[in-house]
């Protein structure tokens, strides 16, 4: 056999990859379980676990099972979760009252986990689109159209109830102007100064929501939400979102979704001094997990390699589906 010529370099980058221990002394950026928050859809009743076509390995939960699996996750290292609803059709109306009845869904839910897990941080979606008959993120007037400063109005109250009822942080997803500061100056004048807001800041108009909207059964009955969400085509605009929800009394920030938006979050990043978080939405869940049903890819080396590129983008931390599916890599 004949062997090339030996070349004299100096610098040889591969010196740093050639084992397992190397590699882990000059990670540059590293994931873990208290990076991850873990969205969970909520039903009523008990013992009930719904599975969800769109989103393989994900269930819809009554409370006491949404407790059972987030004492398990708590237990591994997950210091968050998210909860969304799915509400009785009989329940939504134009306005979206539901969101904020004192007796709802959400709000027993935070109370049943604060009482049974009260290390643990729960954050609560802040928006219409779950309550509304229309399925919109704000109210409609009789142009059809979302009007901005009467959706404030009832996001207040959304936001309020569940302060009252303890949730940790409340994220207000829907995208209206002037959201956080309204929610803010609310929260403080009903003496709830220590509860978070977690703005939704740079929330696109994607199509990557559609498992999420049949996890939490809500369709649009016209039009579309590029009025409020954002233009997929702009980042300038994010940052111009960003600075205006620190101003205004944000203590975090998120862009969603995430991998087509790394660019986003790296640019957010750079000019607030907030934290920055990212969501893993639905649908890029969905692709690996089907590619993986297939046998096209790998999920749990998929999911972890498009983790730890949002956490290297800039994310703090990250809302996630996969975090059952990767938390044995993690730990």
């Amino acid at each position: 056999m004949t062997y090339c010529t030996r070349y004299d370099l100096l610098k040889r980058p591969r010196r740093n990859r050639k084992s397992p221990a190397i590699r882990s002394l000059v990670q540059e950026t590293s994931l873990h379980a208290s990076d991850l928050i873990v969205p969970f859809f909520i039903l009523e009743g008990t013992n009930i676990r719904h599975p969800i076509e769109a989103m393989p390995g994900i269930d819809r939960l009554s409370i006491d099972l949404l407790i059972k699996e987030a004492l398990l996750l708590h237990a591994q290292g997950i210091p968050a979760i998210a909860l969304f609803p799915v509400i009785d059709p009989s329940l939504k109306d134009p306005i979206g009252s539901e969101g904020w009845n004192p007796d709802s869904l959400i709000a027993h839910a935070i109370q049943h986990i604060k009482k049974e897990i009260p290390s643990l941080c729960v954050i609560v979606d802040v928006a219409l689109d779950p309550f509304t008959s229309h399925g919109h993120d704000g109210i409609v007037n009789e142009q059809g159209e979302i009007v901005n400063d009467e959706s404030l109005d009832a996001l207040v109250k959304q936001a309020t109830c569940y302060a009252e009822a303890g949730c940790d942080i409340v994220a207000p997803s829907d995208m209206m102007d002037g959201r956080v500061k309204a929610i803010r100056e609310s929260l403080d004048k009903e003496g709830h100064d220590q509860t978070s807001i977690l703005s939704y800041t740079a929330k696109y108009a994607s199509a990557f929501y559609g498992p999420f909207r049949n996890a939490i059964q809500s369709k649009l009955s016209f039009g579309d939400k590029k009025t409020y969400q954002m233009d997929p085509s702009n980042r300038d605009e994010a940052i111009r979102e960003a600075l205006l929800d620190q101003e205004e009394g944000a203590d975090m920030l998120m862009v969603k979704p995430a991998l087509p938006y790394l660019d986003v979050i790296s640019a957010i990043k750079e000019k607030t001094s907030l934290p920055v978080g990212a969501y893993h939405v639905s649908g890029e869940y969905a692709m690996i997990m089907s590619a993986h049903e297939k046998g096209f890819l790998d999920a749990e080396q998929t999911l972890y390699e498009s983790l730890i590129s949002i956490k290297r983008a800039g994310a703090d931390f990250i809302f996630t589906y996969a975090a059952p599916q990767i938390l044995s890599l993690l730990n």
